[in-house]
C-alpha cells in the first residue's frame, strides 16, 4: 500500500512486515521532500516514523487517545490519519498546522507545542475515563525530544505512578536530544539504561521507583520490537513506560549527521544535497548572538542561561567562547529563572534567553523570585510579537501585557541592530532590578537613526506643527516612518517617537503626546495591557484632550502564517496605518 492510498490508521493494520518497511521508507522520503519546500520540524519526525506506525497499529485512535509531547513530532501521525494530500500547505496560512490541531482531525486531541504537558493531560484523561466508566479506552503519550527534562512531566509522573489502577502507556522517545543533546542527571540515567544494564539494580529504571512499570530499552526503529513492547504494555493494564531508542534525523544523512540539532527545525533546502536556501539577511537572533559574545569578552561576570535552546536563541557563539559560563537547564523555564536569580545573588550577571512564549511559563518566578528581590537579571525574548508559521502557541504577543504588571521591571524593544546593542548594554548596567529585551523572528531592519532625544526616548521624525504622533514599537519603526511620510505629504504633519522602553511608561511620553491631536501607538503585542492602553490612562488622568488609538494585535489566538501577512491583516503596513490615521482624524472632526 502506498502512502497516498491511506485514508486512516485502520488501513495499516493488515499490512505485512515487508509492506510496513516500504511504507516507513516512503514516509521518510515524503517528509524530506515536503519539508524541503516549506521548512519545518524534520529531524524529530524522521526519528519517530516506526514509533508512530506501531502506536497506530496497536491502539485504535481516536477511541484510544494518542498524545504527542511535544507536538512537533506529529507529522507522521498526520500522514497516517489521512492528511497527506494537504501536506503541501503545512505551516502555510490557512493550511495544516505544524502541531496537532483539533480542527483538522478527530485523531488530534491536544494542540500542544509547549513541552512537558502530555503526561498531565494523560493523567487527567485517564481519571476522566475511569470516572465515566470508559476505562477500556487506553491513553498513550509519546514523550520525547527532551520534554522529560521539564518539571511538569515529573509532577504528572508523581500522580500517574500513585494510581496503579489507571493505565497510562508512556512511549519514551529517547533520542538523547531536545535541540542539542539532553542535559542533566536524568540524561545520564537514560544513557545508562541505553547501555543495556537496566537489569542491574544499581541502575534500575527510576520509573519503577515511582510505581510505573518499565519495558525496554527497545530499538525504536525496529517496528516488530516496538509493536511487541506496546502490546505487552497494553496487557499490563497499569502505568508503564516503554523506553524506545531512536535516532533524530533517521534516514536522511544531512539531518542525522548534523551535530548542532539534527535539523530539529529547518528552513527550505535542496533535498538532493541538503544545502539550505540562501539566507535573506542577518536575523535579530544573529545580531544578539554577536553582541553577547562581545559583551562576554568585556564582562567576565556575565553568564548565560538557556532552556534547551542554545543555538535557536543565539547562544551558540557564547557557548563556544565561554563554555564554563553557559548553563543549559533543559526544558525548564521556571528553574532557569530561579537559577538566574541565584546567580545574580552570587554576584554574577545572568542573561536568560528564551522564546517570548516560553517565558509565559515562568511568570511567578519573574515576579516573586527576581523582581521582588530587585535582582539584576536580563531576559532576552526571541520570537517576540508575531512569529509566523508555528502558530498560536509560538506567537510572542503576551509578554508586554503581563510584564507591565511586574513592579520594578523594564522592557526594552530595539528598532535595529545598533539599538539592540545599546539597549543590551544599558540592561547590563542596571543593578537594581530586571530588564527584558524583546525582538521578533525576522531579519534585522536597516539602521533607523534618531533625529533627537527626549529623556530616554528617541525622536525618529519631527514635523513642524505635527497633528499626529506615531509611537513606534521596536522594529515597527520603518512602517511608522513610511506612514508618517505619507501623512505629511497629504497635509497631516506627523511625528514619530520610539519609546525604546515601553515598560514602564516613559515619564516624558504623556507630556509629548498631549501636544498632538491624535496619538497612535503601534505595537507588536496584544492590545490588552499594551503601551497604548497605559498611555491612554495616563493622559486621561491629566485631563488632556488628546485622542489615543492603538494598532496592536487582538487579544486572542492568532493562526499560523507569515509574519508579514499577519501584520498586514491587522493593519500594520504603512498604507493601512495611513488610512487608519485619516479615518480617526475624520471621526474626531465630525464630533
Amino acid at each position: 500500500m502506498k502512502l497516498a492510498d491511506l485514508a486512516g490508521p485502520a488501513d495499516i493494520h493488515g499490512l505485512t512486515a515487508h509492506q510496513l518497511r516500504e511504507l516507513c521508507a516512503e514516509i521518510r522520503g515524503f517528509l524530506v521532500e515536503s519539508v524541503a519546500k516549506l521548512g519545518g520540524h524534520l529531524g524529530p519526525n524522521l526519528g519517530v516514523v516506526e514509533l508512530t506506525v506501531a502506536m497506530h497499529r496497536v491502539f485504535e485512535s481516536p477511541e484510544d487517545v494518542l498524545l504527542y509531547d511535544t507536538g512537533h513530532q506529529a507529522y507522521v501521525h498526520k500522514l497516517l490519519t489521512g492528511r497527506m494530500k494537504s501536506f503541501d500547505t503545512l505551516r502555510q496560512e490557512g493550511g495544516l498546522s505544524g502541531y496537532p490541531d483539533r480542527r483538522e482531525s478527530e485523531h488530534d486531541v491536544i494542540e500542544n507545542s509547549h513541552a512537558s504537558t502530555a503526561l498531565g493531560y494523560a493523567d487527567g484523561i485517564a481519571k476522566g475515563f475511569q470516572l465515566r466508566g470508559t476505562a477500556h479506552r487506553r491513553v498513550v503519550a509519546l514523550v520525547g525530544d527532551g520534554s522529560l527534562t521539564g518539571g511538569m512531566c515529573w509532577e504528572a509522573l508523581n500522580n500517574i505512578g500513585a494510581a496503579p489502577d489507571r493505565p497510562v502507556v508512556i512511549v519514551l522517545n529517547d533520542n538523547g536530544r531536545s535541540y542539542a543533546p539532553t542535559v542533566g542527571a536524568l540524561a545520564e540515567h537514560l544513557a545508562r539504561l541505553r547501555g543495556g544494564d537496566a537489569g542491574d539494580r544499581a541502575t534500575a529504571p527510576l520509573f519503577e521507583s515511582l510505581g510505573i512499570a518499565y519495558l525496554g530499552p527497545v530499538d525504536g526503529h525496529d517496528l516488530e520490537q516496538v509493536e511487541a513492547a506496546l502490546r505487552e504494555a497494553a496487557a499490563l493494564n497499569r502505568p508503564v513506560v516503554v523506553h524506545c531508542l531512536t535516532e533524530k534525523g533517521r534516514g536522511y544523512h544531512p539531518a542525522a549527521s548534523d551535530e548542532g540539532d539534527r535539523w530539529h527545525a529547518i528552513g527550505t533546502f535542496d533535498p538532493a544535497t541538503g544545502d539550505p536556501a540562501p539566507a535573506s539577511g542577518r536575523t535579530w537572533t544573529e545580531a544578539f548572538g554577536d553582541e553577547i559574545v562581545r559583551l562576554g569578552r568585556e564582562r567576565p561576570e556575565l553568564v548565560a542561561i538557556t532552556a534547551a535552546m542554545l543555538e535557536p536563541v543565539g547562544f551558540g557563539g557564547f557557548a563556544r567562547a565561554f563554555p564554563d559560563r553557559i548553563f543549559d537547564v533543559g526544558i525548564s523555564e521556571q528553574h532557569a529563572v530561579v537559577s538566574a536569580a541565584g546567580l545574580a545573588h552570587a554576584g554574577l550577571r545572568p542573561v536568560v534567553a528564551v522564546y517570548s512564549t516560553f517565558l509565559n511559563r515562568a511568570f511567578d518566578q519573574v515576579l516573586m523570585d527576581v523582581a521582588l528581590h530587585r535582582l539584576p537579571v536580563v531576559f532576552v525574548l526571541d520570537r517576540a510579537g508575531v512569529t509566523g508559521p508555528d502558530g498560536p502557541s509560538h506567537h510572542g504577543i503576551w509578554d508586554v501585557s503581563w510584564l507591565a504588571t511586574v513592579p520594578g521591571l523594564e522592557v526594552a524593544a530595539p528598532r535595529d541592530a545598533g539599538e539592540l546593542a545599546a539597549l543590551l548594554r544599558e540592561a547590563l548596567d542596571r543593578t537594581d532590578g530586571p530588564v527584558v529585551l524583546r525582538f521578533p523572528k525576522e531579519q534585522v531592519a536597516p539602521p533607523v537613526p534618531a533625529v533627537g532625544r527626549i529623556g530616554r526616548m528617541d525622536l525618529l521624525r519631527s514635523a513642524e506643527g505635527a497633528r499626529v504622533l506615531l509611537v513606534s514599537g521596536g522594529p515597527l519603526a520603518e512602517n511608522c516612518l513610511a506612514a508618517a511620510d505619507r501623512l505629511t505629504a497629504l497635509g497631516v504633519p506627523t511625528a514619530v517617537v520610539d519609546p525604546r522602553r515601553p515598560v514602564p511608561l516613559p515619564a516624558e511620553l504623556p507630556a509629548l503626546a498631549a501636544g498632538h491631536e491624535l496619538v497612535v501607538s503601534v505595537e507588536d503585542n496584544a492590545v490588552t495591557g499594551g503601551l497604548g492602553e497605559r498611555l491612554g490612562s495616563a493622559l486621561a488622568a491629566t485631563g488632556a484632550r488628546t485622542v489615543v488609538r492603538t494598532v496592536a494585535l487582538p487579544t486572542g489566538f492568532l493562526p499560523h502564517g507569515s509574519r508579514r501577512a499577519i501584520l498586514r491583516r491587522h493593519g500594520f503596513d504603512p498604507e493601512a496605518l495611513t488610512e487608519s490615521v485619516l479615518s480617526w482624524l475624520s471621526q474626531e472632526a465630525g464630533q
